[in-house]
């Protein structure tokens, strides 16, 4: 199963359309994290900084939004497929960390319910 829906923006560049299946193979990774939400959207954007300089010019930019909250993420890098890993980098980090906060949080809340219950205050 790939991600729900991932738009795409190609800035000033057409190099970049081939690596929109890279991205759909690399964010298939997120879905753990989705869980039962339907409600998920993601934009990448690709953009060439400059075009006549060397180095870190290739810009991918990518927005999550999963149930009203958005995930941000931006690389900079002499590829776009660095660009491409930076990024994923990124929001694997923050998704993870939204996930782990909100299963805490969730066993906290079952944990003073069964407390609650068990010596009835």
């Amino acid at each position: 199963m790939a991600f729900p829906s991932i738009s795409f923006k190609h800035t000033h560049t057409d190099e970049a359309r081939h690596l929109e299946p890279v991205v759909e193979h690399k964010f298939a990774a997120f879905e753990k994290y989705l869980g039962e939400r339907t409600v998920a959207r993601c934009e990448v954007e690709f953009a060439k900084e400059t075009a006549s300089q060397s180095g870190k010019i290739f810009r991918v930019e990518a927005n999550i939004w999963l149930s009203g909250k958005l995930f941000r993420a931006e690389g900079v890098a002499e590829t776009f497929e660095k660009g491409i890993d930076i990024v994923r980098d990124e929001l694997d980090y923050e998704l993870r960390k939204a996930h782990d906060k909100r299963e805490s949080l969730v066993r906290r809340g079952g944990r003073k319910l069964k407390e609650m219950m068990r010596w009835g205050r």
